[in-house]
């Protein structure tokens, strides 16, 4: 399974795909749209489309993992990171990409088996889950493979696929 994973933002949209297969994870490309920060807003959320529509033809994912929001202290940065996360999602839905989204902590949890994790460690089993010779920059790109692989490790579980196939058959009661 091919699958994109998103680390939304206004300034730094991180992105991984990654080829799933049997428990192990091949990266196919990642990176992060980035837009100029002295730049309309407006603008700002037409580049993140734009990069996204071109992931999206070129790339192919069959399932997109982002990030679910959290607000923390500053609510004014988390209305445009919801913002950016909008169009993100707009994208996905006219690619027909179906969206799955995790918490940091779920993340944590299937990347490194502890969902308190810290993201140093985080990034690393994300560079050794996918054999790279170092931890991806910036932390955003790292941050949506482990989203990737946090969906590899969830879509591959058996309790998934019955709730996948449960939602395939809605009359059928499991």
């Amino acid at each position: 399974m091919r699958i994109l994973g998103i680390d939304p933002g206004y300034a730094i949209v991180g992105y991984g795909v990654i080829q799933a297969a049997g428990g192990s994870y091949r990266p196919v490309e990642y990176g992060a749209i980035t837009t100029p920060a002295g730049a309309d807003f407006g603008q700002r959320l037409l580049e993140i489309y734009q990069g996204m529509e071109e992931l999206l033809r070129r790339l192919c994912p069959e399932a997109a993992a982002v990030e679910k929001l959290y607000f923390s202290n500053n609510k004014t940065t988390g209305i445009g990171v919801a913002e950016a996360r909008g169009v993100i999602l707009l994208s996905l839905a006219q690619h027909g990409v179906p969206l799955y989204e995790y918490t940091p902590m779920q993340v944590k949890q299937a990347v490194t088996g502890y969902g308190k994790a810290l993201k140093p460690q985080v990034q690393e089993m994300t560079r050794r889950l996918l054999h790279l010779p170092k931890v991806p920059k910036p932390d955003d790109t790292a941050d949506a493979l482990a989203l990737a692989i946090c969906h590899g490790q969830a879509a591959g579980s058996p309790l998934r696929r019955v709730l996948l196939e449960r939602d395939r058959k809605p009359d059928q009661v499991i």
